[in-house]
């Protein structure tokens, strides 16, 4: 190994302990639910999620967990507040 790659991968350790450095913009996953696949999209900001529950309040399990997943480096999802 050359020692240009060794400064690379040094970098790249280096920058790994800085997630802050990482702001997500767009990006589309299939996660693995427990009774079906879900495909949640995250774009500008704004979180999407194929399941019913995030269509009624904005934010759901999966989200969440990618939220968790990725701290730090995308927003958090707006919930919807419950009807009165």
């Amino acid at each position: 190994m050359d020692s240009g790659m060794i400064g690379k991968i040094e970098k790249a350790i280096l920058y790994s302990q800085e997630p802050e450095r990482i702001t997500f913009e767009k990006f589309k996953v299939t996660f693995e639910g427990d009774h079906k696949e879900h495909e949640i999209a995250y774009n500008q900001g704004q979180w999407s999620c194929d399941c019913n529950f995030f269509e009624s309040r904005g934010v759901c399990s999966h989200v969440m967990t990618l939220e968790r997943v990725l701290i730090g480096s995308v927003k958090p999802a707006e919930t919807v507040p419950m009807p009165a």
